[in-house]
């Protein structure tokens, strides 16, 4: 479950978007940046962990979202989280179409994406262990280049290694050009939005439980021990990139990494990066037809989508909303193209949104469990994972999620998408309101279903 949930969020936010990063905020903002987002990364994750482990769900937050908060909070978020990964798939495909571009350029994107397609499908048609074997081998993949960067960085970094010719350590870039902070501490602000993306998809552990063997096992050891791996190996990259690469500089290249790599003299560098930024592409693809065909499943059972959603095949996987998810993502391909300056940015924006939504609302559920489960009598010590410091943790999450909505709502350049992305959830509970609600059942006040594991005695 760790590397499932590794794989969900190394992705290519890191090895194509932490350029804009660091050109936005500067070396300081983009630091200060990625530390509070691993931070906030962990008091979700520890939330999620906490629900996950006692109340496994193929739905995750958004069926614990629906017993505890009620349908139409379930309702809402279940499709503003859909859709925020859903829209993307398609151009996910794209991308990677374009990327097997640099080795056959005479061979048209439409076929590669094709290819990948039909792959990714058919690896979804199996249950959690054909997805988990896949993931975890992209992810080994990814880690092991993050690492390999860090190394080979770290050597020039401290000039054991030459760049440009050069073998002298390299600080320089950290405080020479305006400082540490030269475009100012309210970048941060800016920034923490690209940054929770690209830690966006950690929440695939949460869906993984639901089929896991053992989930009050399986879970505590992912939350304890994927944060601050992530944080390493995030971090770690930062550093190097910002000590390597001046920071006004480092949003002009198409991938830092490849930059960096090309610099230090490493044979095939671009074939080596386009490689593992096509391994993040399929990675990402691959992790989002996994969750969305869930959440389908979820909502169908909940009575908040089609029944058709809720149909599996003899081995678990959901067909039903693997069909139209896919569907869905091949849509939001061919919007890339025909919509662009209206549908797209419509989908984008509530694909950024929606991961600080279900943050949100992974909080409020385990603080909505947590409560419910001490008033009806339950003994906090027998959860196998129970978040620390309870209630601070489930109040931060949503205090520093607000936090980046202000600032998104502060920079001209994303207030647009911030109206929009909000936008969509009013308007998905005045559909539960008046199409849903009359004719659902009350999965609200069934009793909540918890799976504690047995006491030692």
């Amino acid at each position: 479950m760790f590397m499932i949930a590794l794989a969900g969020v190394i992705g290519t936010g890191l090895f194509l978007g932490t350029g804009d990063v660091i050109s936005r905020a500067g070396p300081g903002g983009t630091i200060a940046a990625y530390v509070v987002g691993g931070f906030l990364l962990w008091l979700t994750m520890s939330c999620l962990g906490e629900t996950s482990s006692v109340m496994p769900a193929s739905g995750s937050f958004q069926a614990h979202a629906t017993k505890l908060l009620g349908p139409g909070t379930g309702f809402t978020i279940g499709w503003i989280y859909w859709l925020s990964w859903a829209s993307f798939i398609g151009l996910e495909f794209l991308a990677a179409g374009i990327v097997m571009k640099f080795w056959f350029p005479d061979v048209p994107t439409a076929v590669w994406s094709g290819v990948f397609i039909v792959v990714l499908f058919v690896i979804n048609l199996f249950s959690v262990r054909g997805f988990a074997e896949v993931e975890s081998g992209l992810a080994f993949v990814k880690v092991a280049a993050v690492a390999a960067f860090i190394v080979v960085g770290g050597l020039v970094l401290f000039g054991v290694v030459g760049m440009d010719g050069q073998t002298e350590p390299r600080w320089d870039n950290f405080y020479a050009d305006g400082g540490f902070f030269p475009t100012g501490i309210g970048a941060v602000l800016a920034a923490m939005m690209t940054v929770i993306y690209t830690f966006m998809g950690s929440e695939v552990m949460g869906v993984a439980a639901g089929e896991a063997e053992n989930p009050a096992k399986a879970v505590p050891r992912a939350v304890r021990t994927i944060v601050f791996r992530l944080v390493f190996l995030y971090l770690g990259a930062v550093v190097i990139l910002i000590a390597l690469i001046p920071w006004r500089q480092a949003g002009l290249s198409e991938s830092p990494f490849v930059t960096v790599f090309e610099a230090i003299g490493i044979p095939f560098a671009a074939d080596i990066m386009n490689f593992v930024v096509l391994v993040s592409i399929l990675s990402v693809g691959n992790t989002g037809l996994y969750m969305c065909s869930r959440i389908m499943w979820s909502l169908g059972h909940d009575g908040h989508a089609p029944k058709f959603f809720t149909r599996t095949l003899k081995n678990g996987s959901p067909y039903g909303g693997l069909i139209f998810t896919m569907a869905f993502g091949l849509l939001s391909l061919l919007s890339s193209f025909v919509a662009e300056d209206t549908l797209f940015v419509f989908l984008m924006s509530v694909s950024g949104i929606g991961g600080a939504l279900s943050w949100i609302t992974i909080a409020l559920t385990q603080y909505a469990f947590r409560t419910k489960f001490v008033k009806s009598g339950g003994d906090v010590k027998q959860l196998p994972y129970r978040v620390p410091l309870f209630p601070a943790v489930p109040i931060l999450v949503v205090l520093l999620n607000l936090a980046v909505f202000v600032g998104m709502a502060l920079d001209p350049t994303q207030r647009l998408s911030l109206v929009i992305g909000l936008g969509v959830v009013p308007v998905c509970y005045g559909v539960h309101w008046l199409f849903i609600r009359p004719r659902e059942k009350d999965v609200a006040s069934a009793e909540m279903e918890v799976r504690l594991p047995a006491m030692q005695g």
